[in-house]
């Protein structure tokens, strides 16, 4: 297990931020690149996910990790060091929510963690890996540095693309929402058939259709206020 002291280190917390007592664990997945270290809350999410007893955590974890295995096991070390920092049993839920390449790290966690996860929200997210190997110039040196090869991964493509896995997806609360306007990541390559294939084995997902969001943003109220009180409604209300 991570040593608790090393838990500043390793990821962000809004543990001073959090109204007592805490009342679920909120993992929250950067996008591809992601390597600064956060030192301010968000408003809509650090801060009032913390009024209703979120522990929010940005994982400091590799910027191109697409949930590879090291990734996984850093993160569920990472839950397993928080529950002992704060005395938190299995009863308080696990979320995990994200963006983009934090998207796809949201719900490929879900799939594959040794924790159980209560609910997952995953915003614009990347979800047919063998797709996106294709779509963006950028995404290429990204996947070939996640599964350690350069020569061909298009086993390691399909296994951690969430799309070809959803045989394996818990039966668990689900939101994705995606921009009509994303031109970084298709909602129609990616968002429109995850949520196509999850309905076909009558999973809970609702799904938010934006039609004037690009990749992540601008985002509207309504679309905003559906994700705060997704992670809301699915945390454990203390008594």
């Amino acid at each position: 297990m991570i040593s608790p002291t090393l838990l500043d280190k390793l990821a962000w917390l809004n543990s001073e931020y959090v109204r007592p007592p805490i009342s679920g664990i909120v993992l929250r997945f950067p996008g591809p690149g992601s390597s600064g270290i956060k030192s301010d809350p968000d408003y809509s999410y650090d801060l009032e996910w913390g009024h209703f007893g979120a522990l929010t955590v940005l994982p400091y974890q590799d910027p191109w990790g697409w949930m590879n295995p090291s990734v996984l096991h850093f993160t569920d070390d990472l839950v397993e060091a928080i529950r002992y920092r704060h005395h938190l049993g299995p009863e308080v839920p696990l979320l995990s929510t994200g963006a983009s390449m934090g998207g796809h790290a949201a719900l490929l966690y879900a799939m594959k963690s040794r924790h159980r996860v209560a609910a997952c929200m995953a915003l614009c997210p990347v979800c047919d890996l063998p797709f996106s190997y294709a779509e963006r110039l950028d995404l290429p040196r990204t996947l070939h540095h996640a599964f350690g090869s350069y020569k061909d991964i298009t086993a390691q493509l399909h296994e951690h693309s969430p799309l070809h896995q959803v045989r394996s997806m818990p039966d668990i609360p689900y939101l994705l929402v995606h921009g009509e306007r994303d031109l970084s990541v298709k909602k129609s390559a990616h968002s429109d058939p995850m949520v196509a294939a999850m309905r076909q084995r009558h999973l809970r997902v609702d799904y938010v259709e934006c039609p004037n969001m690009g990749h992540v943003g601008p985002m509207d109220y309504e679309t905003n206020y559906k994700i705060v009180h997704f992670v809301i409604s699915n945390l454990k209300r203390p008594n």
